[in-house]
């Protein structure tokens, strides 16, 4: 066997290393980089605030679970063999709770280490109109933020932060065709980026003109920001089971479904790049109360439209007091409890001294 030399081996590892580097054969063809498909994903569930995330996540892993309220922040991780005697892959799943809330959490599971591996699930509350649009709007803000916190820090070299944030934002673009007529109109979200409008059951009985507006304004939503869309519920197997499917896609890199439903009578599925702004149409409201609007983009357009019918509302989840989980019956621990509450028993002892030495001091001057 003939000898290989070592600069053979050098030139050969130095080789492997730029490819790798730049992503050589990588994100051409499937838009994600192969060394990260079918290994360990991350995704990301956020979204309304009792919008069915846990619910949909356990369904979607097959776990025979009562969901119960997320209190904060929360992992789980599932696993999928690709084949028979192969290893597992993982996905890292985490959920965040209270819906906008608790946005700040977001720095948590977006990490430099798993960004180029992350998708984010956006769960809105079909049954709540009124909520969508701000919970979407901040809750994508303070994500995008974060994702492109830890791209500006993943690498040392100015070259090659830019080299890294340019791949982050441009996988989504990457899986439009080349010829979409908005490929130049829209903003991608920096990772793949899915979108669930849950409850449809409810959904379903809204009024019919009602239903075109939220419809229609999530189709905006999801394409103007490269993503997919799809309609669910828990109480429909046949749902739960698409639902499943494009949650496999991101979390294990399997094949993309060719399926798609537009008709806003039923629930909708709208794989990322197979809508147009065109297919889309108008904001649905009538000329004279548009011209009325004062809208500095497209996007802050169909917001001002879309409020006009639903109003947001004037309660902010974050002025909503938090439940305190110590007396959460869910969360009972009988032996940290009843430490707890001697604790409790003798803090108050302590106010009740310490108050009465207050008052002594002051009778005493």
């Amino acid at each position: 066997m003939p000898k290989i030399s070592s600069d053979t081996l050098w030139e050969l590892a130095s080789a492997e290393v730029k490819s790798r580097e730049n992503g050589a054969g990588g994100e051409e063809d499937g838009g994600e980089d192969v060394r990260l498909s079918l290994s360990e994903r991350t995704v990301f569930f956020i979204g309304n605030k009792a919008g069915g995330k846990t619910t949909i996540l356990l369904r979607c892993l097959d776990r025979d679970e009562l969901p119960k309220p997320t209190l904060a922040l929360e992992y789980t991780f599932g696993r999928r063999a690709r084949g028979h005697n192969t290893p597992k892959d993982i996905a890292h799943l985490w959920e965040l709770g209270g819906g906008t809330s608790l946005s700040d959490l977001v720095q948590i599971p977006i990490t430099v280490q798993n960004v180029r591996s992350l998708s984010v699930v956006l769960v809105l509350d079909l049954s709540k109109p009124n909520t969508l649009w701000g919970t979407s709007e901040r809750l994508l803000q303070a994500s995008r933020t974060q994702v492109e916190k830890v791209c500006s820090q993943s690498q040392s070299t100015t070259e090659s932060k830019a080299l890294s944030k340019e791949r982050v934002q441009n996988r989504p673009t990457r899986l439009l065709p080349k010829d979409h007529p908005d490929r130049e109109l829209i903003d991608p979200f920096p990772v793949p980026l899915l979108v669930i409008g849950s409850k449809f059951d409810i959904f379903q009985d809204f009024d019919s003109e009602k239903r075109k507006v939220i419809c229609k304004t999530l189709r905006f939503i999801a394409h103007y920001y490269a993503a997919s869309l799809i309609f669910t519920s828990s109480k429909s197997e046949s749902l739960v089971l698409k639902t499943k499917s494009v949650f496999t896609q991101l979390a294990f890199g399997t094949d993309k479904g060719k399926s798609m439903c537009l008709d806003p009578s039923k629930p909708l599925l709208v794989p990322m790049g197979m809508d147009s702004f065109s297919q889309i149409g108008s904001p649905p409201i009538t000329d004279v109360e548009m011209g009325t609007l004062h809208a500095k983009n497209p996007l802050d357009l169909w917001k001002k439209v879309f409020e006009v019918v639903f109003p947001p509302e004037s309660t902010s989840e974050h002025n909503i007091d938090v439940k305190d989980p110590a007396k959460d019956p869910q969360y009972s621990e009988p032996q940290i409890d009843s430490m707890r509450a001697q604790k409790d028993m003798e803090l108050e002892q302590y106010k009740r001294n310490a108050s009465m030495s207050w008052k002594g001091l002051v009778l005493e001057t």
